[in-house]
């Protein structure tokens, strides 16, 4: 009886030592010295508008907001663009990157099974620790010093994530993966906003063109009648050169209006990605009126609107991840590994029952001096997200700026053009009114074809101002969020 007290006290007192010494290894785990302090989060009430900025339609844009202009050729080159832009290929790819690091660092948190097999051809040391075995001691069991020993079997390991660390850094792949997939948004928007400018400077010039060759057939008219009264001694040759330089700068206009043309036209083609004979060709249309509107209100609401800033929220929420999984790493891990096959010294006896081998290995391991490279890793994480933070908040801001400005220019070109409308108005009746004098024989053809001259030119003002205006209504789409919307918008909560 006293000797089974014993072993019973003894066993008891081993394990209270065992304790004690997981104990003390605990408490000489690496500590944390550089957590730091999380940026703050931009407040809820900068995201607004002044209360001056409106405009005469309100909502958010749809999400082929482009189909509004109701313009077959727009809609082929955007869905041409967005299928076959390098742009687009290059997003693509990094969401299928970002999708395969998912899956990567999920994996590792899973159990791992191999298969293994090994065959080592060995002559064992007589000096060494196995040196007996370098006996050739048949009788023994000894057959050395050569031996071929063989290994099949099954491996397996297993990471108890009891902290949280590989919860922590899928969360934050995960995180990575979402903001890839808001990025492919905020260049689709990026790539339809471009084509939709691009093919309305190309609209726009061409109305130019059709006022300006306009204008051209007035100026030669000019030069014809006033060459005909120099040649009977009618006037001096002045008015005659002067026409004549009227008509060289209405020449230089078109030739730049239509370089501009070739410009926009080989711009979009990059942009598309198409080839020589790839881009349709692009007729001349009417130009559409203004479509954009403003929201009432926009708080919170342009976070989820805007991908560009849902891309951003999902960075600063996987940074949060990182410093989860760099918190967790001070803590101590623990595994399992295991091994079920066969092992012998000799391939004869490999596959007998007396070769099985089982190992069950069962891991603790603790950070206790890593030389600071723990607390180097986790204000590393801090400071990143602490830069994320500020750099979302910046960009939270500047789309506030970008709606506001907008807005604000579209007010300003709405009035402008009604401005420049009745301007039209007013000199079309002057020059209705000339027409008129000819066609009753009070005034020459040629002053009622001059008196034109200043029409087109108004014309001209009143149709840069429109082409102003589709820009203006492109680029409020676009600060808008061009119809995204995300599905579940991040909430973030620094920790």
């Amino acid at each position: 009886m006293k000797t089974q007290s014993f072993r019973t006290s003894n066993r008891w007192r081993r394990i209270a030592l065992s304790i004690a010494w997981i104990v003390c290894a605990l408490a000489g785990c690496a500590l944390i010295h550089h957590n730091g302090t999380p940026a703050a989060a931009i407040a809820p009430e900068q995201i607004n508008l002044a209360d001056d900025i409106h405009l005469a339609r309100e909502g958010w844009p749809a999400a082929r907001w482009w189909t509004r202009y109701d313009d077959p050729q727009l809609n082929i080159l955007i869905d041409q663009a967005l299928d076959r832009a390098p742009t687009m290929r290059i997003a693509r790819t990094r969401v299928a990157q970002a999708k395969s690091d998912v899956e990567l660092v999920s994996a590792g948190s899973g159990l791992q099974v191999v298969a293994l097999a090994m065959l080592d051809r060995e002559h064992v040391s007589a000096n060494g620790f196995l040196g007996p075995f370098a006996n050739n001691v048949p009788e023994e069991g000894l057959t050395g010093p050569w031996y071929t020993e063989g290994i099949v079997g099954l491996g397996a390991s297993l990471n108890v994530d009891i902290w949280g660390k590989q919860r922590a850094e899928v969360a934050a792949s995960l995180g990575v993966n979402n903001a890839r997939l808001a990025e492919t948004s905020a260049v689709e928007l990026e790539i339809s906003s471009d084509v939709a400018q691009l093919y309305y400077g190309i609209q726009t010039t061409y109305a130019l063109v059709a006022l300006l060759e306009q204008s051209r057939d007035i100026a030669a008219f000019a030069v014809s009648a006033h060459r005909a009264r120099v040649a009977r001694g009618l006037e001096a040759r002045t008015e005659l050169e002067t026409a004549k330089a009227q008509q060289l700068a209405i020449e230089q206009q078109i030739v730049s209006a239509q370089d501009r043309i070739v410009s926009f036209r080989e711009s979009l083609r990059a942009l598309i990605g198409a080839g020589p004979a790839d881009l349709p060709v692009i007729a001349p249309v009417a130009l559409p009126g203004q479509q954009a509107a403003l929201p009432a209100t926009l708080s919170y609401e342009l976070l989820a609107r805007r991908p560009d800033l849902q891309a951003m929220r999902w960075y600063v929420q996987a940074s949060f991840d990182r410093i989860d999984a760099a918190k967790a790493a001070f803590y101590p891990s623990f595994d399992i590994k295991a091994f079920f096959g066969l092992n012998a010294l000799h391939l004869a006896d490999l596959f007998t029952r007396a070769s099985q081998q089982i190992n069950l290995i069962p891991g603790l391991y603790l950070p206790i001096f890593d030389g600071g490279r723990l607390n180097a890793n986790l204000g590393g994480a801090r400071a990143q997200s602490n830069m994320l933070i500020d750099q979302y908040n910046a960009a939270v801001l500047d789309a506030v700026r970008d709606v506001a400005q907008t807005g604000s220019r579209l007010q300003a070109l709405d009035t402008q053009f009604d401005l420049q409308r009745r301007r039209v108005e007013s000199i079309t009746f002057a020059g209705d009114s000339a027409e008129a004098h000819y066609r009753r024989g009070l005034s020459s053809r040629l002053a009622a074809l001059q008196a034109r001259q200043p029409v087109i030119a108004e014309q001209a003002a009143l149709l840069a101002l429109h082409g102003e205006i589709i820009g203006q209504d492109i680029a409020l789409t676009k600060a808008l969020g061009g119809g995204y919307r995300a599905d579940s918008p991040v909430e973030l909560k620094p920790r």
